[in-house]
């Protein structure tokens, strides 16, 4: 039996830490076989000496993140055991203290992971940056984020978010109502982000003075994208012919943020999803910069995380098949 014993700082931090009633430590206990208890002098970490190594890093990783002003929640705490299982807390406690930017209710957004933060920090080097990934990643959420940022600071005056209206083999003919009342649905992840942003009424006003565009791909046909922050999603169900047509909208003082999922592609067969090319065509070229997630990254339930191990598991069983 080993143990640990990891210093507090004030009852403040010791509160943070547990979480409200203590669900941080079951959240700990959960995911790493030792024991937590909460002491005068510090937290005490007992169990086989590997976990107690595992969970003493972690802690010390948390503890980084509540002094930058986070409040650590079951994947933050997840991330920080798993990375220090893997070796890499190092790379996990570079992520205290990089806080994006506010919601309207008032909560921080920062990088979860260290794949969340090298896209960040990509978005912020380059002109046009690919983020390709699975599904719970942030790829999206992070990009509006990066956005408002950016508005709000002026350095770009509009803020243009578009996707293919193209889901699962519908079309938009049989939806109802007028264009806008069709193609709204394929844009609801896009709405949803920006309120949580900028606020409802906010955001509408933004929109009626053409600050903010949310609209279909095919919207973008002709145009010159100038002073913008332009962000495509569901990239992965654009063709080829699309994705170029889009990519050469870029004007001057704009910033570019593709994002798809190459394993969710919803396109006809035989059609080449444009995301797919782009990534190959595009990868040498400079200012421009492809950050691709892993399981590793996905910030929803842990589930998911391991919904997507599994189908990759499937896929890669049935290529090994396939080639015997």
């Amino acid at each position: 039996m080993a143990e640990q014993l990891i210093p507090f700082r004030d009852t403040d931090e010791i509160s943070v830490f547990c979480g409200s009633f203590d669900e941080n430590l079951t959240v700990f206990m959960k995911y790493c076989p030792v024991t937590l208890s909460i002491r005068e002098d510090g937290l005490k970490i007992a169990g086989d000496e590997a976990a107690v190594e595992i969970a003493a890093a972690a802690a010390e990783n948390i503890l980084s993140l509540i002094r930058s002003g986070q409040n650590p929640d079951e994947v933050a705490i997840r991330y920080a055991l798993d990375a220090a299982a893997g070796g890499e807390q190092q790379e996990a406690m570079s992520l205290a203290g990089d806080c994006i930017c506010i919601t309207q209710k008032g909560k921080p957004v920062s990088p979860k992971t260290v794949g969340q933060k090298r896209y960040i920090k990509t978005i912020e080097r380059k002109t046009i940056t690919f983020g390709v990934g699975p599904a719970g990643t942030g790829k999206t959420y992070l990009a509006v984020a990066m956005a408002v940022k950016a508005f709000k600071a002026g350095v770009v005056s509009r803020i243009i978010l578009t996707r293919p209206a193209v889901e699962a083999g519908e079309k938009l003919g049989f939806l109802p109502g007028d264009l806008q009342n069709k193609v709204d649905p394929y844009l609801r992840p896009l709405y949803d982000a920006l309120f949580d942003f900028l606020g409802a009424e906010n955001f509408q006003r933004l929109h009626e003075r053409g600050s903010i565009e949310v609209a279909p791909l095919a919207y973008m046909r002709g145009r010159t994208l100038d002073e913008s922050f332009i962000i495509l999603d569901e990239a992965q169900n654009t063709t080829r012919e699309q994705m170029k047509m889009f990519l050469t909208r870029l004007g001057f003082g704009s910033k570019v943020v593709v994002t798809g999922d190459v394993t969710q592609i919803d396109l006809p067969d035989g059609k080449v999803s444009g995301l797919i090319e782009a990534t190959r065509v595009l990868r040498n070229v400079e200012d421009i910069g492809i950050v691709r997630f892993s399981e590793k990254d996905v910030v929803r339930h842990k589930l998911v995380q391991d919904i997507i191990k599994a189908y990759d598991r499937y896929y890669e069983e049935g290529k090994s098949k396939r080639h015997e």
